[in-house]
């Protein structure tokens, strides 16, 4: 995994690239920022090639589930921002996942192989069922059955 990039780092490098003072470089991003935020406000649409594309979508109402206390919700209507990412940040973060599935990382002396990203199987990422473990297996093993039984053409 990565560690977090903030705007002060990045000004940091930037000012240090360009020679440009960190104060101007902030002012510089801020701006930017400031911009993009203005425009996705606006409901404009922000491509930057290869870099990706921001967007404003309207997700529709509809009906979800409060896990812990499995009460049915109205969830309104709302706009949220949607990013594609460009073809050049796509193979950057392709190239990067497949550099981490070949090597093993080492924690507190013992080699351990990292999964690849957005991997399911990871339990650090996989939220609690509010359901009790024995309603989970017997639903999976009833899942199961009907797959044989689909498979055995029964």
């Amino acid at each position: 995994m990565g560690v977090t990039i903030t705007k002060k780092e990045l000004v940091n490098r930037i000012a240090e690239k360009t020679g440009v003072t960190k104060v101007v470089t902030k002012d510089i991003i801020q701006s930017f920022l400031d911009e993009i935020i203005e425009e996705l406000g606006k409901g404009n649409r922000l491509e930057f090639r290869e870099f990706g594309v921001f967007e404003v979508k309207s997700r529709a109402p509809r009906r979800a589930q409060n896990p812990r206390t499995l009460e049915k919700v109205e969830v309104p209507a709302k706009k949220v921002v949607k990013f594609k990412v460009g073809r050049l940040m796509k193979e950057r973060v392709k190239a990067l996942g497949m550099a981490e599935q070949k090597a093993p990382i080492a924690t507190d002396g013992a080699m351990q192989a990292e999964t690849s990203v957005g991997e399911t199987g990871n339990p650090a990422t996989r939220r609690p069922s509010p359901l009790p473990p024995s309603a989970v297996h017997e639903d999976r093993g009833s899942r199961e059955q009907q797959r044989e039984a689909g498979e055995s053409g029964v």
